[in-house]
C-alpha cells in the first residue's frame, strides 16, 4: 500500500473514531467531520480551532462525569380516572406477586418528567426557579391559547425494570416535545446541566424494581409481562397540562406523597418573583459582605503592628490636646 493511500485511510478513520466517543456527536456531525469545508493541513487557524474544540470536549466530559441529576421538571398527573386505573393495575399485579408491593409508586407521586438537571446549591436552585419562570411565555407561544391534553393508554417497561403507562400517540406529542426541548434550552442557557445524555420519552411510571432492593435477592430480577397483560392496551384517561413544577429528587416528599417543590407552577407569578428577587438580593448582599470582610482582613495582616502603634499615637495626641484645654 502506498504512503498516500495510508494517509487517506487514516484521515477517514480518525474522525469516525473521535465521533463515537464525543457526547451528542450526532447533533453537529456535519461540522465535526467537515462535510462542507475542506480541511487545511498547514493552516494555523485550523490547528487553533482543533485545540479549542478539544479543550471544550474535555471540559464537557469532565462536567458529564460529575453529572448527577437531583432536580427535575414535573407535570403532575392528578386526574382521578387515571390514578384510579393505575391503582387497579397495581393491585392486580400485587395479587399475582405480593413481593412487588414495595415496588409500586404511590398515587401522590404520579407525574411526567419533562427534564432532569443538577442543581448543586441554593444559588443554582434560584437560577432554576428563574429559568422556569422565563419558560412560561415560551409555552404560551407554543400552545397559542390551546389546551394541551395528554391521553394515557397501554403499558410498557424500560428493560423490564420500570413499568409505566404510555402516552398515546397523537397531535399532542408535537407541542409536548417542543415544550421539553424549549425547557432544556432555557435551562442550559442559564448554565445549568440539564437533560444531558437523556432523551425525552414521556411516560407515567407506576412501578420500579429499584424501589425495593431486596427483590433481586428474593429472585425478582425483572417485571414479567404476564403480570400486566390484561392492561396492555387499556385506556387510562386524559390529563390536561395545568402546571410545571421544579421538584427535588432527594428532599422529603410532601404529606400528600408528591415531591418537594422549589417552584410550584400553580403559584401566582408576581408573588413568586418577589420571593425570588428577595432571595437573590439577600444572597448577593451576604456574598458582598463576606468578600469585604475577607479583603479587609487580608489588608490588615501585613501591617497589623504598625496600625496598632498609629492608633496609640492618635490616642496620646488626643489626650494631650484635652489636657491643654
Amino acid at each position: 500500500m502506498s504512503e498516500k493511500e495510508e494517509m487517506s485511510e487514516e484521515f477517514e478513520a480518525n474522525p469516525v473514531d473521535s465521533l463515537i466517543n464525543m457526547p451528542l456527536a450526532t447533533i453537529d456531525i456535519k461540522d465535526d467531520v467537515g462535510i462542507t469545508d475542506v480541511p487545511q493541513r498547514n493552516s494555523k487557524r485550523s490547528k487553533e480551532n482543533e485545540c479549542i474544540k478539544s479543550d471544550q470536549i474535555k471540559k464537557r466530559k469532565r462536567k458529564l462525569k460529575d453529572y448527577q441529576p437531583n432536580y427535575f421538571l414535573s407535570i403532575p398527573v392528578t386526574n382521578r380516572e387515571i390514578t384510579g386505573g393505575i391503582k387497579i393495575l397495581q393491585k392486580a399485579i400485587v395479587q399475582q406477586d405480593k413481593r412487588l408491593a414495595k415496588a409500586m409508586v404511590g398515587d401522590g407521586s404520579f407525574h411526567i418528567t419533562l427534564l432532569v438537571m443538577q442543581l448543586l446549591n441554593e444559588d443554582e436552585v434560584n437560577i432554576g426557579i428563574g429559568a422556569l419562570l422565563e419558560l412560561k411565555p415560551f409555552i404560551e407561544e407554543i400552545l397559542q391559547g390551546r389546551h394541551l391534553t395528554l391521553p394515557f393508554q397501554g403499558i410498557d417497561t424500560f428493560g423490564n425494570q420500570v413499568g409505566f403507562v404510555k402516552l398515546a400517540e397523537g397531535d399532542h406529542m408535537y407541542p409536548l416535545l417542543e415544550i421539553a426541548e424549549t425547557a432544556k434550552r432555557t435551562f442550559q442557557e442559564k448554565g445549568i446541566l440539564a437533560g444531558e445524555s437523556i432523551s425525552f420519552k414521556p411516560h407515567l411510571t407506576f412501578m420500579k424494581l429499584s424501589k425495593a432492593r431486596m427483590l433481586r435477592k428474593n429472585g425478582v430480577k425483572k417485571i414479567d409481562p404476564e403480570l400486566y397483560e390484561k392492561f396492555i392496551n387499556h385506556r387510562f384517561g386524559e390529563e390536561m397540562l395545568r402546571r410545571i413544577d421544579l421538584c427535588s429528587m432527594l428532599k422529603k416528599k410532601r404529606s400528600d406523597g408528591y415531591y418537594h417543590c422549589e417552584k410550584n407552577g400553580a403559584e401566582p407569578d408576581d408573588a413568586e418573583l418577589v420571593r425570588l428577587s428577595k432571595r437573590l438580593v439577600e444572597n448577593a448582599v451576604l456574598k458582598a459582605v463576606q468578600q469585604y470582610l475577607e479583603e479587609t482582613q487580608n489588608k490588615k495582616q501585613p501591617g497589623e503592628g504598625s496600625s496598632v502603634k498609629a492608633e496609640e499615637a492618635d490616642r496620646n495626641d488626643n489626650d494631650s490636646d484635652n489636657n491643654r484645654k
